[in-house]
């Protein structure tokens, strides 16, 4: 968006935490922190005197947000209301800090336990567990004698297990809610 730009890479404008995000991890986000990919909010932004994150602006939360949660695109969408209201109440220095954490959690699962089909579930697992929930998991798969020396696909099943354990234990679900398509029955 020209003449749109974002401080924070890691958190967006409209609450994502787009350091998380597998496009943005790989380099190809063409989302509004590269200023290359229309956004209607980031668009908003500049019509309403370029709030650094919406919850900044007098009308927030605003008709924009309405269904915003309903599905994913590359990232979770789920937790953005969540975590906008964090955000609000520990302060974006402080967020901005849990989101690092994170991701240094998330760097760790890739470098290490990713055998090449497991990207996307780290990335839903960094981005949806509370931290609490992550950093047990990851103590628990760093306890395991046994898998620093394990194959790459062993390693990377015993570290979905633990963060799938993880998540069942909080009620997280680890998979993106996708959009139904259009002109297919959303089943019965």
């Amino acid at each position: 968006m020209k003449g749109f730009t974002r401080g924070n890479p890691l958190f967006s404008l409209c609450g994502l935490n787009c350091g998380l995000c597998p496009m943005s991890l790989g380099g190809y986000c063409g989302g509004c922190g590269n200023g290359n990919q229309p956004c209607a909010i980031a668009r908003c932004s500049l019509e309403h005197g370029q709030p650094s994150y919406c919850f900044e602006c007098a009308h927030y939360p605003c008709a924009r947000y309405e269904g915003f949660d309903d599905a994913d695109s590359f990232i979770p969408h789920s937790r953005r209301r969540a975590d906008v209201a964090r955000a609000q109440r520990i302060g974006i220095d402080a967020y901005t800090l849990e989101v690092q954490e994170r991701l240094r959690m998330l760097n760790e699962l890739l470098e290490g336990y990713n055998d090449g089909r497991r990207k996307g579930l780290f990335c839903a697992a960094a981005y949806l567990l509370e931290l609490p929930a992550l950093r047990d998991a990851l103590e628990q798969r760093r306890a395991d004698p046994m898998l620093p020396e394990a194959p790459a696909a062993q390693r990377g099943a015993r570290a979905a297990q633990l963060l799938q354990e993880a998540a069942d234990g909080c009620g997280v679900r680890l998979k993106l809610n996708k959009k139904p398509r259009s002109g297919k029955p959303s089943g019965g």
